[in-house]
């Protein structure tokens, strides 16, 4: 089953599927399924949205939380696929006491 998270920065859809929530556990168990509320609201309300460093057509949106891990910041990395009917797609998602590198697209003030 594919989940999809409303993303108003994108003005769409996220898509989740399966096989990358299965990686995000294999690889990230610290963030899911334990802290799996939390990507819905990076999407909805992310402190950062930045430009990935390695592939043009990705996204990394972020937001900090105290409650996880003693304080980390949540990042998820999201594909888009242009065109007419862009589609976006989540990568994989980590924890991170601080932020990598990317340009800056929308931060909140």
């Amino acid at each position: 089953m594919t989940r999809r998270f409303p993303c108003p920065w994108l003005q769409g859809e996220v898509e989740l599927t399966e096989e990358r929530e299965r990686h995000i556990q294999e690889r990230h168990p610290d963030l899911l399924p334990a802290h799996r509320d939390k990507l819905a609201e990076v999407f909805a309300n992310p402190d950062t949205v930045r430009r990935s460093v390695r592939a043009a057509n990705a996204r990394l949106f972020s937001r900090w939380y105290t409650g996880v891990r003693q304080g980390r910041h949540v990042v998820v990395v999201v594909m888009t696929e242009g065109g007419p009917s862009a589609r976006h797609w989540v990568v994989t998602a980590y924890t991170a006491r601080g932020l990598a590198g990317g340009e800056i697209e929308w931060q909140r003030s």
